[in-house]
């Protein structure tokens, strides 16, 4: 059961051809090998490529990070069947992934996503953003562990948004 129910934030999905992005800030390289920890532990189907090759994903964060401007990583998760969250290793500091808002079709999936989001903030201690795609300072969902919970940003309405 989530905190959120998805009647609303149903509108946050619409599928118009963008994605949505969920951010945790300033975690560096500890961050992002908690989240490799993690994936794992949670048993999490994921497919981890460098470059054109599909890889076994790394045990060290750092060495996806060393190899980055030689390849261009990619790491695909499913935490639930019909999603699939994308990460590319953009930098250390931020971790960014993506997700096809399509994949958030009813109280279901939306139950998975917000477990992906509580998962991987407990894990790091720290707030989880969803956000428009590209746009972090716009939050529409934040986990936030101080509460240890999933809830709807003051940003009522997207669809008047400019692109």
């Amino acid at each position: 059961m989530t905190d959120v129910r998805w009647a609303d934030v149903a509108r946050h999905f619409a599928d118009d051809g963008s994605l949505v992005d969920v951010y945790v800030f300033d975690v560096g390289i500890a961050g992002w090998q908690l989240v490799l920890d993690v994936i794992r532990a949670a048993g999490w189907p994921h497919v981890y490529h460098d470059g054109d090759e599909r890889q076994p994903l790394p045990d060290r964060v750092e060495e996806v990070f060393e190899r980055r401007g030689e390849w261009s990583p990619v790491l695909h998760i499913r935490p639930a069947p019909g999603m699939v969250v994308t990460t590319l290793f953009f930098g250390p500091d931020d971790i960014e992934f993506d997700l096809d808002p399509g994949d958030v079709r009813d109280q279901e999936t939306w139950d998975a996503l917000c477990c992906f989001l509580r998962t991987v903030g407990r894990k790091l201690h720290r707030q989880v953003v969803l956000t428009p795609e590209s746009t972090p300072e716009i939050p529409l969902i934040v986990y936030s562990p101080a509460g240890d919970r999933v809830t709807a940003a003051a940003f009522p309405d997207t669809s008047t948004m400019l692109r």
